[in-house]
């Protein structure tokens, strides 16, 4: 996976697209779509600001950048449609299901068990949409 680089003569927006397909995939493109009609511009903003800029820059991987957005949106406790999002990008970037069972538990040491459990129940139901579980895996 190529990650956290600049290509030479690559914009903000182009670089943002390239990010949110590899990290998000096509969440995210849905998240881009349904503001065509509403704020067109905020897409822009949100693929060249988040996408274009902080993902794309060295220091993390995509998979460490993962786990601090499931923690944070965890923790938020108030933005369930982007934590499900991110949980997907999770395994996009290799996070398994585990792993983001143990991050969102984690939270509720910091942000308490209600953000904890809608954590939870918002993986369950990636995870469920994604395929059926698996022997082994967390739910």
């Amino acid at each position: 996976m190529t990650q956290n680089h600049h290509s030479a003569g690559e914009s903000r927006l182009e670089r943002g697209r390239r990010a949110l397909a590899e990290i998000d995939g096509e969440g995210g493109e849905k998240v881009v779509a349904a503001l065509a009609d509403i704020a067109p511009d905020f897409a822009i903003y949100l693929l060249e600001f988040p996408f274009g800029d902080i993902y794309s820059r060295p220091g993390l991987d995509l998979r460490a950048r993962e786990i601090a957005t499931i923690a944070a949106l965890t923790a938020m406790g108030n933005a369930a449609p982007q934590l499900k999002v991110h949980i997907q990008a999770g395994l996009n970037v290799g996070l398994s299901r585990d792993e983001i069972v143990e991050i969102v538990m984690q939270m509720a040491v910091y942000a308490g068990f209600p953000a904890a459990l809608n954590g939870l129940f918002a993986a369950k139901e990636v995870f469920a949409a994604q395929h059926p579980r698996e022997e082994g895996q967390a739910a």
